[in-house]
């Protein structure tokens, strides 16, 4: 089995798809058509999905009602990413350096957003088609297992509206919401804290 692949749920990858776009669409008025494109989804099955959203109370059309309770769905459909946990001196200087493509999440991500979580692990999202590149890497600067930093896979649609701060690329304020919501802990606090001042208070 690799070390690193990417998680094979494609039907799973479309529901996140369009939580991810709905949430990332702040005031703007979204056609389903429009939301089917971004999402990477058929129009029929985008349809299907934001009509079940919309019975739940969560979305009116592909208006968010309300941010953390479509949140809350979004956790019960994400797929969890693969990941591999590695040792290695300087992660961020690392990122600096590299032209591969990569997303920072959780503790460095919120660090640089909101300042409320210490960055004590550096964890990024590469894109699929990178995973050799990125092993090479690890071969030759890091040590597998346990340590400070860990490399993740899904696919490539968790860099959707990623965002650049401080010389580095981060996910998408949404993507970065979820994923502290999953951590679990004092990054669920940080990611209330960060609905409300992304998406105002709810």
């Amino acid at each position: 089995m690799p070390l690193l692949e990417k998680p094979d749920r494609e039907r799973g990858f479309t529901k996140e798809r369009i939580i991810r776009v709905l949430l990332n669409q702040s005031g703007d008025e979204l056609t389903k058509y429009r939301l089917a494109q971004l999402a990477e989804a058929s129009e029929p099955w985008t349809r299907q999905y934001t009509e079940k959203l919309e019975k739940k109370g969560l979305i009116d059309d592909t208006k968010v009602v309300t941010a953390i309770d479509l949140y809350r769905e979004w956790l019960e459909q994400r797929i969890e990413p693969n990941q591999l946990k590695i040792s290695i001196q300087q992660p961020m200087e690392l990122l600096k350096g590299t032209e591969l493509k990569y997303a920072l999440t959780t503790y460095q991500a919120e660090n640089m957003h909101q300042g409320f979580l210490f960055a004590s692990s550096t964890d990024f999202y590469i894109s699929p088609e990178d995973i050799g590149e990125w092993l090479e890497v690890v071969e030759e600067k890091g040590l597998l297992g346990g340590g400070n930093t860990r490399i993740k896979v899904l696919d490539n649609h968790v860099f959707y509206n990623q965002q650049q701060i401080e010389g580095f690329s981060t996910v998408s304020i949404p993507q970065l919401i979820l994923d502290l919501l999953a951590e679990g802990g004092p990054c669920e606090e940080a990611a209330e804290k960060l609905i409300k001042s992304y998406h105002g208070e709810q």
